[in-house]
């Protein structure tokens, strides 16, 4: 029985958004999931966005991150 990978690990997320080509939008719909949510994962792990995804998402990225460091 091989061990299971959690997808919301940091290390296995960051990895992740890498081979997504950093691309936010991209690894969304690789884990099915709402915009916002992938933000708010990539922000509670601290994980930096591309400059791309800054300029598209910034904002929205910059308020999770506050909200994750209450």
């Amino acid at each position: 029985m091989e061990p299971r990978v959690d997808p919301t690990d940091r290390r296995v997320l960051e990895r992740n958004y890498d081979y997504a080509q950093k691309n936010v939008r991209l690894l969304s719909m690789w884990y099915d999931c709402e915009l916002e949510r992938m933000l708010e994962l990539l922000a509670e792990h601290d994980i930096e966005l591309s400059r791309n995804d800054k300029r598209q998402f910034g904002t929205c990225y910059r308020s999770f991150r506050r909200r994750s460091n209450w």
